[in-house]
């Protein structure tokens, strides 16, 4: 034993250990199941509307294709939020894409149901005006808070998934009474939901610009 410390002497020195102060948090990269499950319902989106418009787009056939695709589109957005959340892949490129693509194939479906005759203007204006208002309502109060998924909410796009798919299917006799009344319960949820969520949406507004304002009495009251 010298005394000499081993960093002094000769030779190899030992690594020192890591320090992992202040380091970046590991974030998600693009590539994750989630984020793959959202571009797939955005890929559908194009496919779903050539089958649903082929042929005239009053073929059973080339409608339950189409159904097919809905369908897909509509399972994909039940998992890829809760994959991301469970399994903390979260990303900018989720939060932004994920919205997008849930408007985009379901105003595809409403539209193209419309433009065929087999589904009322009235009902994709107000489904679309909802969900286009609430998103940029969404941008509104961002900065004070996020209003979480209520179970209205869920209920509503579970009802408006079913109906739409239903509209989409070349359905008739008792069935396609039955998807009117589906489609008119959606209706109904569209329009509670998106006033709920706009009172909600008053409210956290309400709240942060109170809470700032008190940051500001305060910090002012400090510096006198």
């Amino acid at each position: 034993m010298t005394g000499v410390p081993a960093s002094a002497a000769g030779g190899h020195r030992p690594a020192a250990a890591p320090d992992h102060i202040g380091d970046p948090v590991d974030r998600p990269g693009l590539w994750n199941i989630a984020n793959i499950l959202t571009m797939v319902r955005l890929l559908l989106v194009p496919g779903f509307v050539l089958l649903l418009v082929h042929a005239g787009g009053h073929n059973p056939a080339w409608r339950s294709f189409a159904w097919a695709a809905f369908a897909i589109a509509m399972i994909t957005d039940l998992f890829d939020g809760e994959l991301a959340r469970r399994y903390n892949l979260v990303t900018d490129f989720g939060k932004i894409a994920d919205p997008i693509a849930d408007k985009a194939i379901m105003g595809a479906a409403l539209v193209g149901l419309s433009a065929l005759g087999d589904l009322p203007w009235a009902v994709t204006a107000v489904i679309l005006f909802r969900e286009i208002g609430i998103t940029l309502m969404r941008f509104w109060v961002i900065k004070h808070g996020v209003i979480p998924a209520s179970r209205g909410g869920k209920l509503k796009t579970l009802t408006q998934g079913v109906a739409v798919g239903m509209y989409v299917l070349a359905l008739t006799g008792p069935l396609a009474t039955l998807r009117a009344w589906v489609m008119a319960v959606a209706v109904v949820l569209t329009v509670v939901t998106g006033l709920d969520y706009v009172r909600q949406a008053v409210l956290l507004r309400r709240a942060g610009l109170a809470a700032r304002a008190a940051e500001r009495d305060a910090g002012s009251g400090g510096a006198a």
